[in-house]
């Protein structure tokens, strides 16, 4: 990766050399703490600290003991992919006394520790500061007390916190995603989409309790992503007299031939009186007002388990070295940090600022204020809400306006999970916004040969849960066949296209854009939706589909390595898909823990081969006997990956033995995950209101005239915020022959897999840096980190 000799430098000059860390978790476990402990060990003493666990939270500390002990680098091997937290967890009244955390000082002064990374809930990282506060008191009573010299309390004068949010409920402000909040959705929909199947095989009504005491976020995404016909959050409790309205929807539901109806109860959810809503009263309406069978799951602790998602493991690994990273630099003089995800870049934040403002989200919704909670959790809690509410909520047919315009909506390219959830949401929306929509099946080859259809609401339930492309799609590009496409854009009187689809939508979009010249009929609102697990497209930073393939990759390889285990010295070479763009294999191997990935971004030759090769043959002596290599499948021409396969083999004759896999289009399968459903539903009804707006705009003596740059536009989500970029604007940023955007933001992560796999290497800390404005000025953004 281009680094400037200033950025080296300044790393290189972060030293922990005497220094020691200590990391613990407290609270509440979360899916990727362990993630996060993983990567502040290898981070901490890659710089040359060292590191301790502490074990059982604030208890152990207080404890001491056996309970803090110093960390090595093989002591957090295979702990990537192992849910919880593997250190421990505690409740700890003491701490909260004086008395307690004069214990903890002392047991960290006898370590000689300084440094202190923790991860948990609003409540432990207050704890933390206050104990930071309080720290050169604690010590001065130790010396009173004999129990420390003043030696020891001028070597260990100040103490340095930072934190990082484990919490599933995704409550804390001033991050838009908090370690283990898209886990807990995966175990939620997992849930929701096995029940969905057995309700509809009775013409069932479930419904579901899902965690969230003060906060609804789990329910409401939840919601989105399976098209539940109900949510009830504490944020927002419905208006007096939903019972009523929510019998009728159910029963509105039943009657256009739905056999089921799902209803998502988040576990804090009130009235507007403050009367708690529960999942048996839900139940007992639905049974006594409508008669239909009706059943109560209540998921509870199932949505801590399990493996962490790929989303969890990118996320903590980031925000564990950034965490060492902001220690390496703290002063006496600087406050205490959360480290917090802002789009695509990991921050340091004031913590009590955030805690303040986290504290602030309750005080409003103590107080009926809940239009301000709303806002105060952010601007992307309110999309989603707002989103939720344009989705489920259908207006009778006559209080829908009539625009009289008709939107087409296709996919085109190679099927990617989450095409149909934005199919869904551009339906639905377009609906509600007045205008008849038309299906394209089989993408333009389809659209030239006249398999345009009406689609209506009903014809789209369920698809958020589909995987793959259910109206077909297509590689066709539209150049050869412009005569035909006109014409049936003119039988049909389409107004409007909504093109889904990768890099190939961007080539047809671009043809049906220099073809206005010559047919007027191409002279209309034209917007794409990036859809590929490729994640090559220009213009945006993800694409509906690519979270889905990072977590089939990340589960097969956790399978792999786990059969390793029982086989000694075994390396293992994965292929990936993704053309020329190496962004699944980078990632990918950042989640999986791999020793190296190869892409063809970033070249590599023989010597770079014989250098990895080098490595796992020193980690076979080590308690690690295992490796895991990925290679993006058009790296390079020459090195293949059975190239790689045999020479590894070969290299590592009688130390190791190698095995390989291609994990081929199973990254194309399977049901999306729930960052893609709600991403492909949030976008897609913002481009539909895009549409709308383009609409009204162009319409005149009669007719749509669009030819306007900007009424071609690719929706996409750079950094914070999705925005709307003439398509014509994106080529310069292009590499057509290859297929990929010019320059790629996920090339920042590739030095921190190389980190954690102690890889000698820079990473460059233009990536990471302080946000220390007011957070009351920073709402949160739409976009794709925050769904």
């Amino acid at each position: 990766m281009a680094q400037t000799t200033d950025t080296k430098r300044f790393f290189e000059s972060l030293t922990g050399a005497g220094k020691a860390i200590a990391v613990l978790t407290s609270g509440g476990d979360a899916q990727g703490m362990n993630a996060a402990v993983r990567a502040v060990v290898r981070m901490g003493i890659y710089v040359g600290a060292k590191v301790y666990f502490i074990h059982e939270g604030y208890q152990g500390m207080v404890d001491g003991g056996d309970n803090i002990k110093e960390a090595t680098w093989e002591s957090v091997s295979s702990m990537l992919q192992v849910g919880g937290t593997v250190i421990g967890s505690a409740r700890c009244k003491e701490f909260r006394t004086r008395e307690g955390r004069l214990k903890a000082a002392h047991n960290l002064v006898e370590h000689g520790i300084t440094n202190l990374c923790v991860i948990g809930g609003d409540g432990s990282l207050t704890g933390a500061n206050l104990f930071r506060e309080e720290w050169s008191g604690l010590l001065a009573q130790l010396v009173d007390q004999g129990l420390i010299d003043n030696e020891a309390a001028e070597r260990y004068s100040a103490l340095h916190i930072v934190g990082m949010v484990g919490s599933i409920d995704n409550d804390f402000c001033g991050t838009d995603m908090t370690i283990g909040t898209d886990s807990a959705l995966h175990r939620i929909i997992e849930v929701v989409d096995a029940i969905m199947t057995t309700a509809q095989s009775h013409q069932r009504t479930f419904v579901l309790e899902v965690m969230g005491r003060h906060c609804g976020y789990l329910a409401l995404v939840s919601a989105l992503a399976c098209g539940a016909d109900w949510v009830l959050i504490p944020e927002m409790p419905p208006e007096d007299g939903w019972e009523d309205k929510m019998c009728q929807k159910l029963s509105a539901t039943r009657s256009r031939g739905s056999r089921l109806n799902i209803i998502i109860v988040a576990e804090g959810a009130i009235d507007r009186h403050g009367k708690p809503i529960t999942s048996s009263f839900v139940k007992d309406l639905v049974v006594r007002n409508l008669g239909f069978d009706t059943r109560v799951t209540i998921l509870g602790h199932v949505q801590r388990g399990g493996t962490p998602s790929a989303f969890d493991r990118i996320l903590a690994s980031r925000m564990g070295v950034e965490a060492v990273m902001a220690l390496l630099e703290t002063t006496a003089n600087t406050p205490a940090y959360v480290v917090s995800l802002c789009g695509n870049q990991s921050v340091r934040l004031p913590l009590m600022e955030c805690v303040q403002m986290t504290q602030e989200v309750q005080k409003a919704m103590d107080e009926k204020r809940f239009e301000e909670a709303v806002k105060l959790r952010g601007r992307s809690f309110e999309n989603n809400l707002k989103t939720y509410k344009l989705l489920a909520h259908r207006k009778p047919e006559s209080q829908l306006p009539r625009s009289n315009f008709n939107v087409a909506v296709l996919n085109v390219g190679a099927p990617a999970a989450g095409m149909n959830a934005a199919v869904r949401s551009a339906v639905r929306v377009g609906i509600s916004e007045g205008h008849k929509m038309f299906a394209v099946n089989d993408g333009f080859e389809g659209f030239y040969k006249g398999q345009l259809r009406e689609i209506k609401w009903a014809d789209v339930g369920g698809w958020t849960g589909q995987g793959g492309s259910l109206l077909g799609t297509k590689r066709t590009l539209p150049a050869k066949h412009l005569d035909k496409i006109a014409e049936q854009i003119r039988n049909h009187n389409i107004n409007a296209l909504l093109i889904i689809g990768g890099f190939e939508a961007v080539e047809c979009l671009l043809q049906l854009f220099d073809a206005r010249a010559r047919f007027e009929e191409f002279c209309i609102p034209m917007c794409m939706l990036p859809a590929t697990i490729s994640n090559n497209v220009p213009g945006t930073d993800l694409s509906i589909g690519a979270d889905t393939a990072l977590n089939a990759i990340v589960e097969t390889c956790d399978r792999i390595k786990q059969s390793a285990s029982g086989t000694k010295r075994r390396v293992f070479i994965i292929e990936t898909m993704g053309g020329y763009c190496g962004y699944l294999a980078s990632v990918g191997g950042l989640a999986a823990g791999a020793d190296a990935a190869y892409i063809y971004e970033e070249p590599f030759d023989i010597k770079d081969l014989q250098s990895n090769v080098e490595h796992l043959t020193e980690k076979m002596k080590t308690s690690i006997q295992r490796g895991l290599v990925l290679r993006n499948e058009n790296s390079n021409e020459n090195y293949t990956t059975d190239f790689i396969y045999q020479l590894y083999s070969e290299e590592g004759r009688g130390v190791f033995d190698c095995r390989k896999n291609v994990l081929g289009h199973m990254q194309q399968g399977g049901a999306p995950s729930p960052f893609d459903r709600n991403f492909g539903t949030k976008i897609a009804a913002k481009a539909m209101q895009w549409i709308s707006k383009k609409l009204q705009e162009t319409y005149r003596q009669g007719r749509v005239f669009a030819n306007m740059e900007d009424s071609a536009c690719l929706l996409g989500m750079r950094r914070r915020a999705l925005i709307f970029q003439p398509v014509v604007q994106l080529k310069d940023e292009t590499d057509f022959i290859h297929r990929i955007p010019k320059e790629q933001w996920w090339l920042k992560l590739r030095p921190l897999m190389k980190i954690l796999a102690k890889y000698k290497t820079s990473y460059d800390v233009s990536d990471s840096g302080q946000l220390e404005h007011v957070l009351r000025n920073r709402p949160k953004d739409l976009d794709a980190s925050a769904i």
